[in-house]
């Protein structure tokens, strides 16, 4: 079983009895520490993805020591120059021992998915309320002022009445022609 859980701004895979070194946290050595932004279960069989956590699911562990780093050398140089800049720096670091992962009320990821496929639906149901609302206005504006409506409105009024070639009109024929 392992999992996948932010530990100090961090996100770790973590196995039972893993070693791990962090950025260095406040606990004091041998503490016991809990981390509950698990992000995914996976225990062999079924992979959990949490949205974006996992509610429930937890991962303890066990501070071992408060370290420094490797040092690292920063040297920077510029020939014929004269420049020369020596910097460095220790990452303080937190060593840290898996103990157990928890997975109580773990959800999984198929609760998202219906609320995915609910959103289509209400954006489909708008365009169609929008050309349902366009169409009384297009019958109410045809009785009385032909130069409110769009070419293509005017096209169907004219396949209403009968009228043939309006592919080739323009608007202002497609106008003449209705107003007849």
């Amino acid at each position: 079983m392992y999992a996948i859980v932010e530990i100090a701004g961090q996100q770790f895979k973590v196995v039972q009895d893993q070693k791990l070194f962090v950025h260095r946290l406040a606990d004091k050595e041998g503490a016991k520490v809990s981390f509950d932004k698990v992000y995914l279960l996976d225990d062999g069989k079924k992979v959990t993805l949490g949205a974006p956590a996992i509610t429930g699911a937890s991962v303890e562990a066990k501070v071992v020591s408060h370290l420094k780093g490797d040092k690292v050398i920063v040297f920077k140089k510029k020939r014929r120059k004269g420049y020369r800049v020596k910097n460095g720096h220790r990452q303080a670091l937190t060593e840290l021992v898996i103990e157990s992962i928890k997975a109580s009320g773990a959800k999984s990821k198929a609760a998202p998915a219906k609320k995915a496929a609910a959103v289509p639906s209400k954006a489909e149901a708008k365009p169609a309320a929008k050309k349902a609302a366009a169409k009384p206005a297009a019958k109410k504006a045809a009785g009385t002022d032909f130069s409110k409506l769009t070419v293509a409105q005017l096209k169907e009024e004219a396949k209403k009445k009968g009228i043939e070639g309006i592919s080739a009109m323009k608007k202002a024929d497609l106008i003449a022609a209705l107003s007849k």
